[in-house]
């Protein structure tokens, strides 16, 4: 099984960027604007669409505001299995670092998923710019 990891530092409160990463319907507008262009709310799952034209349907697994944690899975023809979470941690009080990790199967889309996570954490690094000194 592949495991794709991003650890990400953010010039953001953690507080901010939870809020963000749990508004599980504003995707696009909120932690990776540009990347995912749109997204719509069909009950527990989200439906995701790339810049790339690719769509996703992502199911909401768990939201844990104690520990700042948000799990969700795709689950389609292409995908034998995906999970991801992605964990929001105080560095501070105005950084954080959002820890995104995927597991999934085949390994032979591996390659392409972390493409297209560095795209998104390129995104999510633009929906939280450095504050102005």
């Amino acid at each position: 099984m592949a495991s794709i990891h991003n650890d990400v530092s953010l010039p953001a409160s953690a507080r901010d960027v939870w809020d963000a990463v749990r508004d599980f319907g504003a995707l696009h507008e909120r932690l990776a604007p540009g990347f995912v262009t749109a997204c719509a709310l069909d009950g527990d799952t989200r439906i995701v669409t790339f810049a790339n034209g690719s769509v996703a349907r992502e199911i909401l697994v768990d939201c844990d505001d104690a520990r700042q944690r948000l799990v969700y899975a795709i689950n389609n023809e292409r995908l034998n299995h995906y999970s991801a979470s992605v964990q929001v941690i105080a560095d501070g009080a105005r950084s954080s670092r959002l820890v995104w990790i995927i597991d999934m199967l085949p390994n032979e889309l591996a390659a392409y998923v972390e493409a297209q996570t560095r795209e998104a954490v390129v995104a999510i690094h633009k929906a939280f710019p450095p504050a102005a000194a």
